[in-house]
């Protein structure tokens, strides 16, 4: 009797375990633009880091991340990251569900001013570029800011000189065809302009700008999403950090260099290995924490100069906490390479 029960019983439980539903994974949304910092993204999916904390995160190619805003907004999407726009600004002040998370990337950017080849000698200070044709990549980007306080520094105001807008990659060819007078490069499209003699090196915007570290890159979500999902949101942006420190240690020419490098050559985020592995790469937090007031003087200036309508209050733009949980869950940022003298992700 005791033998019949005894199979009786463990055939309900199989047939419990089977019918019991698999714990369902999350899944996260997040569109990025290609860029150095953003490498630290596909590393958190290659290495697992998403996985390991129970998420199916998708990754989707964006030019740019103003384009992600409409797919934020309406939640087909949770998380963008890319450099800040002055519609990231329009769009929360308007009360669109928007916040930003994480910093991605911030001082030192290593942007650069670049000149024309033969106004090397005649453009000595940043007086000298009033009525001079500037390329900048996008209205209302951050480049637009840099050279906004660039401007401001002596003076002038964005109305004074004559800004023309230009992918990063037609900016060397513009410079050396006479198209542009000066051009606001990032890297690696600068280090190429400069090698390939189509122009040549100036100043560093951060230079001229009084609110640092500047930060330049983001994380942005989807602010409905985080209320209704705060844990997955948190292990979300905890694994983002994770790989962000991973960055960091690479940045320090740490002994994961090689891995970062295969893996922007592998998405195709940068083609060219020796100039990845010579090149300062953009520095950021080791926690992702956005410095507020970078974010601040930044839309201070975007409604100054007329290109957003209104301003939104800080705690509406920056939702601090992940930085926060990333220092709390993750200890003390601790540098590998302690010879490195690099400023930054530190």
């Amino acid at each position: 009797m005791s033998r019949i029960f005894t199979v009786a019983a463990l055939l309900t439980t199989c047939v419990l375990a089977t019918a019991a539903p698999a714990q369902q994974r999350a899944t996260v949304k997040v569109a990025v633009v290609p860029s150095i910092p953003s490498a630290s993204t596909y590393l958190a999916l290659d290495k697992g880091y998403f996985s390991n904390a129970g998420l199916d995160v998708t990754i989707e190619r964006i030019d740019s991340l103003s384009k992600a805003v409409a797919f934020l907004a309406t939640g087909q999407m949770q998380v963008g990251q890319g450099g800040i726009s002055a519609g990231f600004f329009n769009a929360v002040a308007e009360g669109l569900p928007l916040t930003m998370t994480l910093e991605a990337g911030s001082t030192p950017l290593y942007h650069q001013i670049l000149l024309r080849n033969d106004l090397k000698d005649k453009i000595k200070t940043p007086a000298d570029l009033k009525g001079r044709t500037v390329g900048i990549s996008s209205p209302g980007s951050a480049a637009v800011y840099e050279i906004g306080m660039v401007l401001d520094s002596v003076g002038l105001k964005l109305k004074d000189i004559d800004i023309k807008y230009i992918g990063y990659t037609q900016m060397g060819p513009a410079l050396a065809n006479g198209a542009l007078d000066a051009a606001v490069q990032v890297a690696p499209f600068g280090d190429i302009a400069i090698e390939q003699k189509m122009a040549v090196g100036w100043i560093d915007p951060e230079d001229h700008i009084k609110q640092l570290p500047l930060t330049n890159v983001f994380y942005i979500a989807n602010s409905d999403w985080i209320q209704q999902s705060p844990d997955v949101a948190r292990k979300f942006f905890v694994a983002l950090a994770r790989a962000g420190r991973d960055y960091c240690q690479a940045y320090h020419h740490g002994p994961n260099r090689g891995e970062f490098v295969d893996l922007m050559i592998k998405n195709k985020i940068v083609s060219d290995r020796a100039l990845l592995e010579r090149m300062d790469w953009q520095a950021r937090d080791p926690n992702g924490t956005v410095n507020l007031a970078s974010v601040t003087s930044m839309q201070d200036f975007y409604k100054q100069e007329k290109i957003i309508d209104k301003t939104a209050p800080t705690g509406r733009l920056v939702d601090a906490s992940f930085a926060e949980a990333a220092a709390n869950e993750l200890g003390k940022f601790e540098l590998i390479n302690k010879d490195s003298k690099l400023k930054g992700c530190r």
